[in-house]
């Protein structure tokens, strides 16, 4: 067996599991990449995998393995860099392994990111928000269940694999704020659900805890419900996160500073949370207002000419 195969196992069970006690999210998202590359480096040199060494890993590889995974798997720049953040981070932890093939990892290393165009994050307004809370039928225990669901995660902002996690008692991870409302439906919740602390909050008739399939599902239908009596929900796709970020988006436009977002959605980076800031077009707006010269009344600019005004179209 080569260098590499051992040492892959070992980024996996000592660096990513032991020290640095990566999320199942994390170590699976490295192991998908990685056995993407692994599986193309196989077929492009005709070994193997537990065949393959470092030298067949090069900066060429790795540069055609990024060009493959865009033109024939038709990956998206963002997700071109996420295979390339776990190379990398394999390719650090190797550096201290393998000193010998320094000039090899570093060349690996030097390879840079893409370069893309982020977009606005989508969230709902909070007529929005309240038509799709009033489309679930509370007179249904299912109805019930999904009324303090969705409450839940417009409150809470959590991802909706922390929302199908949740138990009525258990290890806590992070602390967030609910508000009255929330409160009250929830303890009606819990005591209509009737069943033990360590069951999910959220159970599916069965007692089994909803997946995220399912989760989509009922958004979906309520989305479609909400879309009767609010029609801006029409032109939204509403997934879980996007309610994750409607939460933010409320938190900002009462004025709440961004690393309290970050620490309310459980953020591991402040510069996590400016793409909130970037999407709150009424934000830039009082600013710009505030901007405005002494004596000039707050406005738009409106050419004065009709060919400065075509220009200005342009």
């Amino acid at each position: 067996m080569t260098a590499l195969a051992p040492t892959l196992q070992a980024f996996f069970t000592e660096r990513l599991i032991a020290q640095r006690q990566a999320s199942p999210h994390t170590v699976a998202a490295y192991r998908d990449g990685l056995r993407l590359l692994i599986a193309f480096a196989s077929a492009r040199c005709g070994k193997q995998p537990h065949q393959l060494d470092f030298e067949d890993l090069g900066a060429p590889c790795i540069g055609a393995f990024l060009e493959h995974i865009q033109r024939q798997r038709d990956a998206s720049a963002r997700t071109r860099n996420a295979r390339l953040t776990a190379i990398r981070a394999l390719f650090r932890f190797a550096s201290l392994r393998h000193p010998e093939h320094a000039e090899l990892i570093a060349r690996v290393l030097a390879i840079p990111a893409k370069r893309f165009d982020r977009a606005l994050v989508s969230f709902l307004t909070l007529e929005e928000i309240e038509a799709l809370l009033a489309s679930p039928d509370r007179s249904s225990w299912t109805g019930r269940r999904d009324h303090a669901l969705l409450l839940t995660a417009v409150c809470t902002g959590l991802r909706v694999s922390e929302l199908t996690a949740l138990t009525c008692k258990g290890r806590k991870e992070r602390v967030t704020p609910l508000t009255p409302q929330a409160v009250s439906v929830l303890r009606a919740w819990m005591t209509e659900r009737a069943r033990g602390p360590a069951g999910p909050l959220f159970p599916t008739r069965r007692g089994t805890r909803l997946s995220r399939d399912a989760v989509q599902r009922r958004l979906d239908k309520y989305a479609g419900l909400a879309a009767q009596h609010c029609p801006s929900l029409q032109h939204k796709r509403l997934t879980p996160h996007v309610l994750r970020h409607s939460c933010a988006m409320q938190l900002r436009e009462a004025g709440t500073d961004l690393s309290v977002i970050a620490l309310w959605l459980g953020h591991q980076r402040l510069d996590t949370a400016q793409i909130y800031l970037d999407a709150d077009l009424a934000i830039k707006q009082r600013a710009l207002a505030r901007t405005t010269p002494p004596r000039v009344a707050p406005g738009r600019y409106h050419p004065p000419d009709p060919l400065l005004a075509f220009l200005e179209r342009i």
